[in-house]
């Protein structure tokens, strides 16, 4: 019970916070959103494919690929 009121009351100050920020704080949050969203999704999609997935067919084939990947030696 204690724990659910502290995160109510951490809930409640964010809300607050945002809800009483200027629009200078809102807009630089804006474009902050927008640069995290274009780095995790738009980036991701386009620039780092699948690899696992597209050369190899089953589960057991990927993990004895990372496997061998890891543990061979130099």
């Amino acid at each position: 019970m204690n724990r659910q009121n502290i995160l109510l009351r951490i809930w409640k100050f964010y809300i607050s916070g945002f809800k009483n920020m200027s629009n200078w704080g809102r807009q630089v949050w804006l474009i902050i959103l927008i640069k995290l969203f274009i780095m995790f999704v738009i980036l991701r999609i386009f620039f780092f494919p699948d690899f696992l997935k597209s050369n190899f067919e089953t589960d057991k084939e990927r993990s004895e690929h990372v496997l061998d990947v890891l543990t061979k030696s130099k």
